[in-house]
Parts: C-alpha cells; sequence; structure tokens
C-alpha cells in the first residue's frame, strides 16, 4: 500500500526533480506549455518522467490530481 502523501511536492520528488518550495517555484516560472499542449508531451520531460505522466493519467492512478494540478500551473494564460 502507497502511503506516501500525494501532492505537488512528492510529485516533484517522484519525477526526480527537487522538491523544495524554491526549486518548484523556479519550475513553475521557466517552464510553460504551449496551447493545446498535453503535459507529458512537454519537451522539457525526459522519457521516464513522460510515461510517468502519461500513465498515471491514463490509470487515473493516485498521481492523477496532482498531475492535473502541475498541468493547469503550467498552461499559458487564458
Amino acid at each position: 500500500m502507497d502511503t506516501v502523501p500525494h501532492n505537488l511536492a512528492t510529485l516533484f520528488a517522484q519525477l526526480g526533480l527537487p522538491d523544495d518550495r524554491a526549486s518548484i517555484d523556479g519550475f513553475l516560472a521557466s517552464h510553460r506549455l504551449q496551447p493545446g499542449q498535453a503535459l507529458p508531451d512537454a519537451p522539457f520531460w525526459n522519457e521516464g518522467q513522460a510515461a510517468f505522466l502519461r500513465e498515471a493519467l491514463a490509470d487515473d492512478s493516485d498521481w492523477a490530481e496532482e498531475v492535473d494540478e502541475l498541468a493547469v500551473r503550467l498552461s499559458p494564460p487564458a
């Protein structure tokens, strides 16, 4: 059973990225999705990260909510 709390910091850790607040804020400030681009298709992910994101969404896994939140935060303003 997975007992890790699922939040943005643990998602970053799962993706192998620095998961402290300053690093997350820096990532969000320096990366953007193109209009209509799916999160896993962004060029800033490596193959493993993109596969994890695709699987989380396709399987509606425990991570899907955090992956959706990340996609919203990286989306261009409306």
